[in-house]
């Protein structure tokens, strides 16, 4: 979803008028995998006690915060915070209870980081309560800022012929054809809902985050797009932009990295994705094939087939401006879509086959 500031589709657009690891370790060197593994062994072997001869007591764990007693196990694990998946990796100390702060003895604290690590304390089997974010490991990136190369994730746009409005939307994915490579974003990130020529100017930032006077620069110019139909059938918003030189962008998406392949959206799906407005977000698919009506500035368009997703603990998958976010499974990093429209609850996208093949293109 691109938006004009007020675009329902989502381009953000301004009238001036590891690994054996569970989850993938986004944003990681091989070292810092390494570093948090060995901080967690270092916190296993300084905090969790042997285990016991004497029969474990429930009542003296429910009435001692004592880490001999109420710590059970060391683990690695995603950082949460205020309820939303964060992205960062930390040491997971696993608690029989979860005290309140006040209610622990200064001898009896756990600590906050292992080896300058971020600590998150889980209390097992049960709701755990929620504390204080801890400094990420890896900066979360600013997708408005200029950015060299430009990655996948960040600000991207065209330049209203008639200076009537500015507008941002999202660099989904570097795509390629034989020896050439594209940019790949939505039709109304890229060429304005069919309105631009072939060979209009692709910046980043897109002109909404470019500041004044503009700090941004041309990285590509428009080769294709599928055409949006009004009042027939679609099943796809695409487009790409030859880049202007082979090193004007990367395949690797900010703060996630380069896909490793693609595969079909499957109900149930965790996905994440990375893009201009909401940043790093974590959701659900929850229906692969579902025809919708969106709402453009040329009229409605309808779709077949479409991708739904929800984002995770009631936080919002994506926003205007996101337009042309890739969407990739979370566990293996392989794309299933190419983000378009949505809700303040839903999230619309392309099946990435149908992207792919639309503009016979493939994946970097």
């Amino acid at each position: 979803m691109a938006t004009k500031r007020t675009s329902k589709r989502g381009r953000a657009k301004a009238s001036a008028r590891a690994k054996s690891a569970p989850i993938t370790f986004v944003g990681f060197s091989a070292t810092q995998i390494d570093s948090l593994r060995a901080a967690k062994r270092a916190a296993a072997q300084r905090l969790l006690q042997p285990a016991q001869s004497t029969t474990f007591s429930a009542l003296a764990a429910s009435t001692s915060p004592t880490p001999s007693m109420n710590l059970v196990g060391v683990g690695l694990g995603e950082k949460i915070s205020g309820g939303k998946h964060t992205g960062v990796m930390a040491v997971k100390l696993l608690v029989r209870i979860k005290y309140p702060d006040n209610q622990v003895p200064d001898e009896d604290r756990l600590p906050t980081e292992v080896d300058g690590h971020p600590v998150d304390v889980e209390q097992v089997g049960t709701f755990r309560r929620f504390m204080p974010p801890a400094p990420a490991l890896a900066p979360m990136p600013n997708p408005r800022t200029t950015i060299k190369p430009a990655r996948p994730g960040c600000s991207i746009g065209f330049r209203d012929p008639n200076n009537q409005f500015i507008m941002a939307g999202t660099f989904g994915a570097l795509v390629s054809r034989g020896t050439k490579r594209f940019v790949l974003s939505n039709n109304h990130v890229l060429a304005d809902e069919n309105n631009l020529p072939l060979g209009s100017s692709i910046f980043q930032p897109g002109f909404l985050d470019a500041g004044n006077p503009p700090h941004n620069r041309v990285i590509a110019r428009l080769s294709k797009f599928v055409p949006l139909v009004i009042g027939g059938s679609n099943s796809v918003d695409c487009a790409i932009a030859e880049l202007t030189s082979a090193n004007a962008a990367t395949n690797a998406v900010l703060f996630i990295g380069p896909p490793t392949g693609k595969k079909p959206a499957q109900i149930d799906m965790i996905v994440h994705k990375f893009g201009r407005t909401t940043g790093f977000t974590v959701g659900r698919v929850t229906s692969i094939e579902t025809d919708v009506s969106v709402q453009y500035e040329a009229g409605v368009v309808s779709f077949q087939d479409q991708i739904i997703i929800q984002g995770l603990a009631a936080q919002p998958f994506s926003a205007a401006g996101d337009s042309g976010s890739l969407i990739l499974e979370r566990s293996t990093n392989r794309a299933v879509g190419l983000l378009f429209a949505g809700s303040s609850s839903h999230t619309i996208a392309n099946h990435i086959d149908a992207v792919l093949s639309a503009l016979n293109v493939k994946l970097v």
